[in-house]
């Protein structure tokens, strides 16, 4: 596609977007891999043709009337994937991979304060996401596998017994995978399945705990392969042991 075509198609594009009076709409980031909401700003025209051209999450900074790249100074940028508009054009949604932190406190996201916590009487914590549910998941498993350092007072989680026996861990697997295998198998209903393919979930990510792998690495994996044939993909698995 020539040059020209392209910038007229991104100046149709953008000819369509419902901007405010001051030229702006509401743009969100949001993490290619985990779905999590980075951040919010706005943007304008200039913005968004920057962010397409650089596939950098750009926006324009109302208070110093220019455009900014998120990681412009804390080199923590947010690589732009895709960028998409909602079903009445004023907002936008980019959606990347950050490098590092989005937020200026050094959290993951600038999605940490939970309505449902603000009436109790503890510290906030920046730890605590608005995260979708493998990655809370994730989190909890996590917190677990943090808490083995302490002295343990009574019978250890389900959990953390996982976490500390490797062969009871890939045994589970192995039991939850053939009972998923067997809802197939013997034609059981669909909520028998997704009960079993939860289990799987579940043991498998204990798993990547102890490995110390995060389930955004398995998911940009995944992405990854799309555009990969399964033949592709484990041809190139092959040549690279």
């Amino acid at each position: 596609m020539e040059c020209n075509q392209i910038v007229f198609q991104v100046q149709t594009l953008l000819d369509s977007v419902k901007w405010d009076d001051k030229g702006l709409a509401v743009a969100i980031a949001q993490n290619v891999d985990t779905g999590a909401i980075l951040m919010q700003g706005f943007a304008n025209r200039d913005a968004v043709a920057t962010a397409i051209s650089s596939q950098k999450a750009t926006f324009f900074s109302r208070s110093r009337s220019m455009l900014w790249t998120k990681g412009e100074t804390s080199n923590n940028f947010i690589n732009i994937h895709d960028i998409f508009f909602d079903c009445d054009r004023d907002s936008i949604i980019y959606l990347g991979k950050p490098d590092g932190p989005t937020c200026h406190t050094g959290s993951e996201t600038c999605y940490y304060t939970s309505v449902f916590d603000l009436n109790e009487p503890q510290q906030l914590d920046r730890n605590k996401l608005a995260l979708t549910t493998l990655c809370s998941l994730e989190s909890t498993i996590s917190q677990r596998k943090a808490e083995l350092t302490a002295e343990q007072n009574g019978k250890p989680s389900w959990t953390k017994r996982l976490l500390l026996n490797n062969q009871l861990l890939c045994s589970k697997i192995r039991e939850e995978a053939d009972e998923l295998c067997r809802t197939l198998e013997e034609n059981e209903d669909k909520s028998r399945t997704a009960s079993e393919m939860a289990d799987v979930l579940y043991h498998a990510m204990v798993l990547l705990a102890v490995k110390d792998v995060k389930i955004e690495d398995v998911m940009q994996v995944l992405r990854q392969r799309f555009s990969q044939s399964g033949v592709e993909e484990k041809r190139s698995r092959i040549s690279q042991g």
